[in-house]
């Protein structure tokens, strides 16, 4: 009986340790795109991280019926209390900005 309480705890332990050193490398973080980052420095305070917050009259990201050339207009000119980030981002950091911004849409 001991041999078998024995056996098992090794089972436990080898199981343990190998589903600890498979997560690691199974769930490696994924790095934040360009756009991503301009996001979460210009954007989250009003639009939340996933872009649903709604804070200040900001508008519903994830339902957004925009085309990404009216999002860029939004984000270089601002609309209604947005303002526009033209003087502050590239046209490439708009449009990477924009490029994240499609991904919050949430297909109903």
């Amino acid at each position: 009986m001991r041999n078998v309480v024995l056996a098992v705890l090794v089972a436990l332990i080898a199981l343990v340790a190998c589903s600890a050193s498979g997560s690691s490398s199974m769930e490696q973080k994924q790095v934040a795109t360009p756009g991503e980052n301009i996001y979460k420095n210009q954007c989250v305070m009003c639009h939340g991280r996933k872009g649903d917050l709604n804070l200040s009259g900001a508008k519903d990201l994830t339902i957004s019926t925009l085309s990404e050339e009216e999002m860029i207009a939004v984000v270089t000119h601002g609309r209604g209390g947005m303002i526009g980030y033209n003087m502050t981002l590239s046209q490439e950091q708009i449009k990477e900005v924009v490029n994240h911004v499609r991904t919050l849409h949430v297909v109903q």
